[in-house]
């Protein structure tokens, strides 16, 4: 069961285990866009969608079934990206 995204949610940081892997910036009809950290690297960035081709100042979008909660501070992501 996918966990919904709201606007409520903008702003939260995305995170996987304890690494930051970027902040909501805007969701648009329950899709949560994406502003990546500096520091995510290429593999990561890659299972997550984020191809190789779409450049890194630019966001991307969070597919529902990578999100596994949703709490008041930050936005979880599966652990084994």
């Amino acid at each position: 069961m996918a966990t919904e995204i709201t606007q409520e949610d903008e702003g939260k940081p995305v995170v996987r285990e304890n690494d930051t892997l970027g902040r909501i910036v805007n969701v648009e009809h329950g899709t949560a866009y994406v502003d990546p950290d500096p520091s995510v690297t290429d593999t990561i960035m890659s299972k997550l969608g984020w191809s190789d081709e779409t450049k890194r100042d630019e966001t991307h979008p969070l597919a529902d079934n990578s999100v596994v909660e949703v709490t008041s501070d930050e936005v979880r992501v599966e652990s084994d990206l």
